[in-house]
């Protein structure tokens, strides 16, 4: 199973991402966040070894002179969460940055529309309003296209994962679910989701 951990604070929280082996760490760049953060604070990533993790910028609809003075040479990855169409992805990804375009879905109708990015490195389906805690509907995650491209995100924690995994899913981003007050990881909640994720790691064939 791979996990990214959206709404990271470079200087709080990355380490112990690092030393835990999660695989994508997400940086939320949306000033209405509680969880977004600045450019200064984006240069203190420069002093960490990734190992194999890798940093994510999370955007809205972001210009080329933002990507150029912000997101270049310290993100491996940007998340769209905007208007964006296949052919500016592929336009970002020109740039040199791989992508992760995310999906809202509200029914069934709109999971279709990952059809339209084939440009996209990951496809993220999320639930409507970014950076709103919104579970996932169940009756929807049976339904959406599994493998390594595709991640899923709404209110997944530690004691919903192992049901999720059921259907298939491989691939999990989450964020408030690891917060003990809105915008603050909490460190002990990262350890023991990590902790339950090698768990069924050991116990499934998924």
């Amino acid at each position: 199973m791979r996990i990214k951990i959206c709404g990271l604070n470079p200087i709080r929280d990355v380490q112990i991402c690092i030393d835990l082996k999660v695989d994508f760490l997400g940086f939320v760049f949306y000033k209405k966040s509680p969880r977004n953060v600045n450019l200064i604070e984006v240069k203190n990533l420069l002093k960490y070894n990734k190992q194999k993790s890798s940093f994510v910028a999370v955007t809205v609809d972001p210009t080329d002179d933002f990507i150029n003075k912000t997101i270049l040479n310290h993100f491996d990855y940007i998340q769209l969460h905007g208007n964006e169409t296949n052919e500016r992805v592929k336009e970002i990804k020109s740039m040199g940055l791989k992508v992760i375009k995310a999906i809202k879905i509200r029914e069934e109708s709109d999971i279709n529309n990952y059809k339209k990015y084939v440009e996209a490195d990951i496809i993220l389906f999320d639930t409507p309003g970014m950076e709103k805690s919104i579970e996932f509907p169940k009756n929807l995650i049976s339904k959406l296209p599994k493998g390594k491209k595709f991640a899923l995100a709404g209110s997944i924690n530690e004691d919903n994962i192992e049901n999720i995994v059921k259907f298939g899913v491989n691939f999990f981003d989450l964020s408030s679910s690891l917060e003990s007050q809105l915008g603050y990881k909490d460190h002990l909640k990262i350890k023991s989701f990590i902790k339950k994720i090698n768990y069924i790691n050991e116990n499934t064939s998924v």
